[in-house]
């Protein structure tokens, strides 16, 4: 999906996600929330000082609060080649912080400008053999013991699979499986890349929810995260 394709989405986008993820009994808030709490377990286990994050791919801003209430002493980068979307995450969150457009496949920033680096199901809208060259350059971006976070879809599960292929803004979309992008990740220069898999239960077994920090081996969750570390 192009830049032409991601603005003329941006309006409908929230609209139509709310509709095709209703089947798991949960709204967008659920999910934005549940990646950012995520994240900020995973930067805590690993013992890693945050005071600057890019949100690649930020979209119309659903993660903005969420990154302001697990990271309030943070400053937030939100980046997207969508200038309509970045608009109106402004509009939504007035304190969204600092916004950048991203242009010419380049995210326009100084080598080594934030210590975590995050994505939310971006990378199954980029074509596949841009993949490495997108994580080279996040890579620059991070500080040395820096952190990239990048959360996908899993194409195991296959509610996954269905909601995606019946979402109008995933026309274009061509889902991950979680071993090829930690090998990309590897390529593009980052290390120790781990791999965890979330989002086992719906709604209707929340009761269940509790377990799944015990199931992040297992590849059946709805989505995975893929971590890894500048050297």
């Amino acid at each position: 999906m192009d830049k032409a394709e991601f603005d003329r989405f941006a309006d409908a986008y929230e609209d139509q996600h709310r509709e095709n993820i209703a089947l798991t009994g949960e709204g967008p808030e659920y999910f934005a929330e549940y990646k950012v709490r995520a994240l900020r377990e995973i930067v805590d286990r690993a013992g890693i000082g945050v005071k600057r994050i890019c949100d690649f791919g930020s979209g119309i801003g659903n993660s903005i609060p969420y990154f302001h209430h697990y990271f309030p002493e943070t400053a937030l980068t939100s980046s997207d080649v969508s200038e309509r979307s970045l608009a109106l995450g402004r509009q939504r969150y007035p304190e969204a912080g600092n916004c950048v457009l991203i242009e010419n496949n380049r995210i326009p920033v100084e080598d080594d400008s934030f210590d975590v680096v995050f994505s939310a199901c971006v990378f199954h809208h980029i074509p596949h053999g841009e993949h490495l060259s997108w994580l080279q350059e996040l890579h620059r971006i991070t500080r040395p013991g820096g952190l990239i976070a990048i959360f996908e879809h899993n194409p195991l599960n296959p509610l996954t699979v269905r909601a995606v292929n019946t979402c109008p803004f995933d026309e274009n979309a061509r889902l991950i499986f979680a071993g090829d992008l930690g090998k990309r990740l590897q390529a593009g220069g980052w290390a120790s890349s781990r791999i965890r898999y979330n989002l086992f239960f719906p709604r209707a077994l929340a009761r269940l929810r509790p377990f799944e920090n015990r199931l992040g081996w297992l590849p059946l969750g709805a989505q995975y995260v893929a971590t890894a570390r500048k050297a």
